[in-house]
């Protein structure tokens, strides 16, 4: 069976292919270097300031899902 090329997929078909094909590893692996294009992205902390701020980011987001278990 010939594998289909990942970097012409879309996200939901390479969701879609891993549901029919859960073991297939490399699929899996291009789905994570899709990403999510809805996500949020934050810039590498250049700053002390940025550096606090991504503290803050880092905490909310903990706190959040401490608050969801």
């Amino acid at each position: 069976m010939m594998k289909p090329n990942f970097d012409t997929m879309t996200r939901q078909e390479i969701r879609d292919y891993i549901l029919q094909h859960r073991e297939d590893d490399d699929a899996i692996e291009a789905l994570i270097h899709k990403g999510n294009p809805t996500s949020p992205t934050y810039k590498f902390p250049q700053t002390d300031e940025d550096l606090r701020e991504m503290e803050v980011i880092l905490k909310q987001k903990l706190d959040g899902i401490k608050g969801s278990i």
